[in-house]
């Protein structure tokens, strides 16, 4: 197999496994969104966001920004800095949202 063959087989089997991985994820990730959508009453695309903050933020991956939050339905508290970040988040999402239309 030349070179050339090989670097692409490579990708396509890391690309695979990235999927795969992504793929589990999506459903935690999903009900996260779930649970700040009921909490806070907002869009899907604005949950999303919020959690790409936290998760940004706590320099945590996003899957597990995820599963505290769905842990934390359950009773379970959740990691203290992630409480804070996604306070945080919140608080930001909320003044944003609160902003008068710019123009």
């Amino acid at each position: 197999m030349d070179d050339g063959l090989l670097d692409v087989t490579t990708e396509l089997l890391r690309e695979r496994e990235q999927l795969r991985h992504a793929m589990g994820s999506r459903p935690v990730i999903d009900m996260a969104r779930g649970v700040l959508m009921a909490s806070f009453t907002c869009r899907p695309e604005e949950a999303w966001d919020i959690l790409v903050t936290v998760s940004q933020h706590a320099n945590v991956k996003l899957r597990v920004v995820a599963e505290a939050v769905t842990t934390a339905t359950t009773g379970q508290p959740m990691p203290a800095d992630l409480q804070d970040h996604l306070a945080a988040a919140v608080k930001m999402w909320q003044a944003e949202r609160e902003r008068p239309p710019s123009g």
